[in-house]
């Protein structure tokens, strides 16, 4: 006895190639639309938290350089979990940037120095 195959979205039989997977183009839209929709959520809630952090930055950073403390990223709402990149310099001084830019820490202290990004960092 032959397995009936089925629509993975519609569920109804399918009739014609040993391989096909859909009744139709709108099934097969459909279903991969309902995939990447998971996919995009995911992306969309982290875009959203890496741009947060970077107009934090922007904000605080009102020269090239602006010193202050972490206590005022917090403050603002920065999540130090997400961001875009990292830059070590020659002298071993770690920068982590949300796009265009970021801040290094200052010693071992809860002082940081918020810069924007320049052509030769």
């Amino acid at each position: 006895m032959e397995k009936v195959r089925k629509c993975l979205e519609c569920n109804e039989p399918l009739r014609g190639r040993i391989d096909q997977k859909f009744c139709s183009d709108y099934c097969r839209n459909a279903y991969n639309n309902k995939q990447r929709r998971e996919n995009k959520e995911i992306i969309r809630d982290i875009d959203k938290k890496l741009h947060k952090n970077r107009n934090i930055l922007a904000k605080l950073c009102t020269y090239e350089k602006t010193a202050t403390v972490k206590l005022a990223l917090k403050a603002e709402g920065y999540n130090f979990n997400y961001l875009t990149n990292f830059f070590r310099t020659k002298n071993n001084a770690v920068y982590y940037f949300c796009y265009d830019y970021g801040f290094r820490y200052l010693d071992d202290t809860d002082k940081i120095l918020i810069v924007k990004k320049q052509d030769y960092i």
